[in-house]
């Protein structure tokens, strides 16, 4: 069974393959339809892979910050989570 560490990997290179199949389909002109949905996978694995990230967060830096007395700390993280959660929103 793949880790979660090498799982995102698979999904950003993955997504690096098909960015480069995409550049070479615009540069040659091909079916506007064809490319979007080659664009729409990278988009999912993208989305995929920041699920990924931000699940292992939660589950290792957030946790341990929760855990901690330090309140500068927890608030500090959970700016941080809702700064990342707007940007992947807009």
């Amino acid at each position: 069974m793949l880790n979660k560490k090498e799982n995102i990997l698979i999904n950003l290179k993955k997504a690096q393959s098909l960015t480069l199949k995409i550049i070479k389909m615009v540069e040659a002109g091909e079916y506007c339809i064809c490319t979007m949905q080659q664009n729409s996978a990278v988009i999912g694995l993208l989305k995929s892979v920041h699920q990924m990230l931000m699940e292992n967060h939660l589950n290792t830096c957030f946790k341990s910050a929760m855990e901690t007395k330090n309140e500068k700390k927890k608030q500090e993280m959970i700016d941080e989570i809702l700064k990342v959660t707007k940007l992947s929103n807009k």
